[in-house]
């Protein structure tokens, strides 16, 4: 049944802890709540919050831009105006969309969420060495092939073992919702 694979790849995610740090090392803390309080810290330091991905992963950075501003109270910039992207892949190619973005708006200490179901898109992989240059801070969130490149460029990387797109982003979707909200009762609890 397909419901039970999510659930059991979910639980995967969560029990293997396949969510490691820029040297390949497990972060044995659970995703959502190691995420939770590092972007809390980072929206204490008035970082921006930027999320990037194609397809169904454009959907949960757009979704994300919204619910980590409106419910995380955090600065995102939402990086998919129609017009932009348009410009910036007619005049350098769509490879740059995100990157010369962030080349503009990023700045040191800034963080930098890229979803990618192969880990080897080309757009998304120049957004994080953009952001890098910039002096920010890269979350991967990646599935497919445990060797992909973007899960070698995050300081945080959430991997999702599954060649599904479905199940993959379907999880991504699922843990940057729950971080979200553990932000939102964190807040709650402090009166915020």
């Amino acid at each position: 049944m397909v419901i039970q694979d999510y659930e059991v790849q979910y639980r995967i995610v969560y029990d293997k802890k396949l969510y490691t740090d820029n040297a390949g090392c497990k972060i044995d803390v659970p995703v959502a709540e190691e995420l939770s309080l590092f972007l809390r810290q980072a929206r204490i330091e008035r970082k921006k919050l930027f999320f990037v991905g194609n397809g169904g992963s454009a959907g949960i950075a757009i979704h994300m831009s919204a619910d980590f501003l409106k419910n995380g109270k955090m600065r995102t910039i939402d990086l998919y105006a129609p017009t932009t992207l348009t410009c910036l892949g007619n005049d350098y190619g769509y490879e740059y969309v995100f990157s010369k973005q962030l080349e503009v708006l990023a700045d040191q200490g800034d963080v930098l969420v890229a979803i990618s179901s192969s880990g080897n898109s080309p757009n998304i992989l120049r957004a994080a060495e953009a952001m890098r240059a910039e002096g920010g801070i890269v979350v991967t969130f990646t599935g497919f092939k445990s060797d992909n490149c973007l899960r070698k460029m995050g300081d945080r990387n959430l991997y999702v073992p599954s060649m599904e797109y479905g199940l993959v982003e379907s999880i991504h979707n699922q843990i940057l919702q729950q971080v979200v909200d553990e932000i939102m009762a964190l807040d709650a609890q402090e009166g915020r």
